[in-house]
């Protein structure tokens, strides 16, 4: 897996990583892409969508988009834009979804750029469908919603997470997901305007560490619009129409984040910074900087890809030494980095299309059946959030469960 932006003229040094240094967590990015991809498959006219497995929850889900822009900062990638601008998706259970369409998987003026970063055919990106209908009415509940985010890995856009996000809507949680503008592989905003990554293509740990300061920052930023949006008021940026009975929908009281890879550290860094996350999970992500291994007296959840007898993460070391609240460290037996994130759902689907042989889709999303690890990882997510946020259970994370026998209880 290759950061995507650097993947676009040749695929020959594209190599699969593990969760291990500073330098490789940051080079999986948002789907991966196998050795021997071929990228001129995304050139190929191929229509009809890859499939999203169906959510597992009971309620309907409805999307919005917004824009959102921070006037306290320039944008950090881009020095000449004097505001720092964001897209987010807000996910939800919605009241009903009649008469709503489903959201597209990526907006389409960002599908040439994705189709071109990661090999898979843009036809097939444009016609993808999620479960979320755009725009629905709010499902409204005493209390409001749990709310969650979540932050990609580095060049991931805020959709590559779907297949976890829409299981937890489902559930009954608000996800909101982030698009980390100029550090994603694309961003469409709502004028049409594309933000393709501008993160220096020499991945230092200096430029690592201030991606992951710059993400700390954007996700503090979406923490306060939550706020104004639970209050009523809009801090969409062309202020557009938003559904009904946004207002009131949030419950601030318990706020969750996860995130793959960067994301992962992101919501590490961010809950040892910011009291309003209250819990928070780490998808197979090395910790950069300080904030990220500091830990937290909240609880929070290390969940892994097996990487066989290798040492395990220094940086997840440091974590577990500092980390004072609640904390559990899972291994998915036969995964690998890319098996969280959707690429573990449309790759299986494009194989054939895209020449992937049984050995390098292995090395995209693990040996383990795709669909099972999307039930394992949907099970486990939902219940250390539902044990932390909503005090329901916790027997599944108390100790190894014989209907699992993927996950290894690490400590």
């Amino acid at each position: 897996m290759l950061e995507p932006t650097t993947i676009t003229n040749s695929t020959a040094a594209v190599r699969p990583l593990r969760r291990r240094t500073l330098l490789t967590a940051a080079l999986a990015s948002g789907l991966g892409l196998a050795a021997a991809t071929p990228v001129a498959a995304a050139h190929r006219r191929i229509t009809g969508g890859y499939v999203l497995p169906a959510p597992s929850g009971p309620a309907r889900l409805g999307t919005v988009a917004l824009h959102l822009r921070d006037t306290s900062r320039t944008d950090p990638w881009v020095p000449s834009r004097p505001v720092r601008e964001i897209m987010v998706q807000v996910w939800y259970p919605a009241r009903t979804v009649r008469g709503h369409l489903p959201e597209p998987w990526l907006s389409p003026g960002a599908v040439p750029h994705f189709a071109e970063a990661f090999g898979l055919p843009a036809g097939r990106i444009r016609d993808t469908r999620t479960h979320g209908r755009t725009g629905a009415p709010v499902e409204r509940r005493p209390g409001g919603h749990p709310v969650l985010l979540y932050s990609p890995g580095l060049g991931g856009d805020r959709g590559t997470g779907t297949v976890l996000v829409e299981d937890l809507v489902s559930h009954g949680y608000i996800v909101v997901t982030i698009d980390h503008t100029h550090d994603a592989s694309e961003v469409e905003f709502p004028d049409g305007r594309v933000e393709v990554a501008a993160v220096p293509p020499d991945l230092t740990d200096e430029i690592l560490l201030q991606a992951a300061d710059v993400r700390a920052a954007d996700t503090r930023f979406v923490l306060d619009q939550l706020a104004a949006l639970d209050a009523g008021r809009n801090p969409d940026a062309g202020r557009r129409r938003l559904p009904d009975g946004l207002r009131g929908a949030f419950d601030l009281d318990r706020i969750g984040m996860f995130g793959h890879s960067l994301g992962g550290s992101t919501a590490a860094a961010v809950m040892n910074q910011d009291p309003r996350l209250k819990a928070g999970a780490d998808l197979d992500g090395t910790l950069l900087g300080p904030a990220a291994v500091a830990g937290s007296t909240r609880p929070f959840l290390l969940f892994g890809s097996d990487h066989g007898p290798d040492a395990e993460d220094p940086t997840w070391n440091a974590f577990w030494a500092a980390q004072r609240g609640w904390k559990r460290q899972l291994r998915l037996r036969d995964s690998v980095h890319g098996s969280f994130t959707d690429g573990v759902a449309f790759y299986p689907q494009a194989a054939a299309e895209i020449g992937l042989t049984p050995q390098q889709l292995a090395e995209m999303v693990g040996a383990l059946a795709p669909q099972r690890s999307i039930v394992i990882q949907r099970s486990y997510l939902r219940a250390f959030f539902d044990q932390h946020l909503r005090c329901r259970g916790g027997r599944l994370l108390a100790a190894p469960d014989p209907r699992y026998p993927e996950i290894e209880f690490v400590r």
